[in-house]
């Protein structure tokens, strides 16, 4: 299939009417399976499939690599690639780049390194993207670890989103690499909800400063419209107003409105998003915490087998994750109520929070080597017994984005962006 890039998506998007309307989803890709599950489904029902890596989950080796399947973008695009021809998936997908840029890797910003160098690090980090065949690049220069607590000043935000743009788009053309698009903005450019005002403001003067140096528009200007992810739900209130009046900015300039963090949000606002006008929306770490539950769910069918005599031994798969999850420490930044200052040894005295823990971050471990090691005595015991349970991981996988492919009124557009 031709491929379009993803400019051309959106503004076919902006012309849909009707029942036609449709938000794209963006896809965290966790693991192998969770390309497997989305490509499944996105050859049932025809539609196209963005994957979004931050620069922590995907980036080169010399850069600190990525904690997902150890990816560095050649990888990423490769297993990508090996995903689709296993299941002879033809359609449109895109690979693409969540938050890069200065800073957008942890170590990067608890390090506190200078603007110089960070920008340096950011750019090294596009131009591999650019190598490797990325779609879509996401310009965002506003984690800064000098303005922590505060809103860092749109202009300063300008400057360096023009200057990374101005940077990616000389190297493509000194290659000879073909047109890609751009994501700009980042859900905390305003601090909380993004005012209508601030988000016009924003996009009149990076068009503006765009045009004097002849360089692309983005494709998406990011927009806070309330979505915020804490533990396994969604405690955001989503501002349809907001949303609607956004929306409506974006596409008055010929770009898309895209949120971040919409996992775990109810039917009901999802539901109502084609009908908003919101172009796309990104939902990472849901998909994570349901292959992970898959897991566990998966480890109880091996106790009953164990019981009932069918099992020699259960695999330590259960306490490798919530070890391994705990002990990484990645679940912090998703607590509430100070609970990110507990110890492990303080966790592992509560049961309840160790398994909320480990369906939060379990995700993160899946490439460590005890729990790989663990994940394949799990399948070969299951295997013993007549189940299989990869295909039952994917299968969860698959219901999880099949929710939002329907709410998102995904089925079919593949076919009507391409007519």
């Amino acid at each position: 299939m031709h491929k379009i890039t993803l400019n051309e998506v959106v503004k076919k998007m902006l012309t849909l009417k009707g029942k036609n309307k449709a938000s794209l989803l963006g896809i965290g890709p966790m693991s192998i399976n969770l390309l497997k599950a989305s490509m499944l489904l996105a050859k049932e029902k025809d539609f196209p499939l963005m994957f979004i890596a931050s620069r922590n989950q995907v980036d080169a080796d010399e850069l600190g690599g990525g904690y997902v399947c150890s990816w560095d973008q050649k990888r990423f695009s490769d297993a990508i690639k090996k995903a689709a021809d296993e299941i002879n998936y033809t359609g449109l997908y895109y690979l693409c780049r969540d938050h890069g840029g200065p800073w957008q890797r942890d170590s990067e910003r608890n390090a506190h390194l200078p603007e110089k160098e960070a920008m340096t690090l950011g750019k090294k980090s596009y131009i591999i993207d650019l190598i490797n065949n990325f779609d879509l690049l996401h310009i965002d220069p506003t984690k800064d670890p000098y303005t922590v607590g505060k809103v860092i000043d749109m202009n300063v935000n300008i400057d360096r989103t023009v200057e990374l743009i101005e940077y990616v788009e000389k190297e493509r053309i000194a290659r000879s690499l073909p047109a890609i698009s751009y994501e700009v903005g980042t859900e905390e450019t305003n601090g909380g909800l993004t005012s209508s005002e601030n988000y016009e403001k924003f996009i009149k003067a990076l068009t503006s400063r765009l045009d004097e140096r002849n360089l692309p528009h983005p494709a998406f200007i990011v927009g806070n419209t309330g979505t915020l992810t804490r533990l396994t739900e969604n405690v955001g209130h989503v501002d349809s107003t907001s949303c609607k009046k956004l929306s409506s900015i974006a596409k008055k300039y010929d770009v898309g409105l895209k949120e971040h963090n919409g996992d775990y949000l109810d039917d009901a606002i999802l539901l109502e998003h084609p009908a908003l006008g919101v172009t796309a929306m990104n939902v990472a770490p849901e998909f994570g915490t349901v292959e992970t539950q898959a897991y566990l769910k998966l480890t109880q069918v091996e106790n009953r087998l164990t019981e009932q005599g069918l099992l020699d031994k259960a695999s330590d798969l259960r306490k490798a994750l919530q070890e391994e999850a705990v002990k990484s420490g990645r679940w912090k930044k998703w607590m509430v109520d100070g609970k990110d200052k507990l110890s492990p040894e303080e966790i592992f005295k509560d049961k309840k929070l160790t398994l909320l823990i480990t369906e939060i971050s379990g995700h993160y471990t899946f490439n460590n080597d005890r729990v790989k090691q663990e994940t394949a005595k799990l399948y070969d015991n299951l295997a013993a017994n007549g189940i299989d349970g990869e295909k039952y991981v994917i299968y969860k996988i698959k219901n999880s984005i099949d929710r939002y492919v329907e709410c998102f009124n995904l089925k079919g557009l593949t076919s009507k962006l391409m007519k």
